[in-house]
């Protein structure tokens, strides 16, 4: 499994407009048919820069579906972030490979 995390700061005066905005881009990113799942974070911890963090997470099950998603939908599903939203927010991305995922064992005394 792979996670495509996509780092976003967001400036305070489109912060709400942009959320509202995310929800409907991640079932876009979705729907594409190449990430099994997304979350969307904040990220807790205070910017220098100000504005607001966010961190979100779409889980790919194959690195070739992480690269069929880059050919064919990144950019189009990128400009229309940066039509609305260009000049008031910064964003990186990461790719993360999952490992092994860990559980809780039964605790009970």
């Amino acid at each position: 499994m792979y996670i495509y995390n996509v780092t976003i700061n967001i400036d305070e005066s489109v912060h709400l407009e942009w959320i509202t905005w995310m929800e409907t881009h991640i079932l876009d990113v979705l729907n594409t048919g190449k990430f099994l799942s997304a979350k969307l974070t904040e990220v807790l911890v205070e910017e220098e820069m100000g504005g607001r963090t966010y961190s979100v997470q779409y889980t790919a099950n194959t690195k070739e579906d992480l690269e069929d998603y880059y050919t064919n939908d990144a950019d189009k599903l990128r400009s229309e972030s940066l039509k609305k939203f260009s000049d008031k927010m910064l964003t990186f991305r990461t790719e993360l490979k999952v490992i092994k995922e860990f559980y809780p064992t039964n605790t009970s005394n």
